[in-house]
């Protein structure tokens, strides 16, 4: 299959260079280098993901929900209303 690729300058430059060194064509090299990246990653444990954690400045048990809630609830209500004006 024909595709087109932009590949780095220093890139090309040393897969050329092995294509030369190893005298197979270019074309046979990029695809055996491919071929043995994707195989490798493959079969490599998935990398774990970490999220980390930062403190707010409060413990958790200083935080009144409730007020929160009714916060945002009332912001929910204000936008609900500005839509509605929009409608008209």
């Amino acid at each position: 299959m024909r595709t087109t690729v932009d590949l780095d300058d220093d890139l090309l430059k040393r897969l050329r260079r092995e294509a030369h060194r190893s005298r197979v064509p270019f074309k046979q090299l990029l695809n055996r280098v491919l071929r043995r990246g994707l195989d490798d990653r493959a079969g490599a444990p998935p990398v774990p993901y970490e999220c980390p954690a930062f403190s707010m400045g409060q413990a958790a048990s200083q935080i009144d929900l409730d007020k929160a809630l009714r916060l945002a609830g009332a912001l929910e209500d204000e936008e609900t209303a500005r839509e509605l004006e929009r409608r008209k």
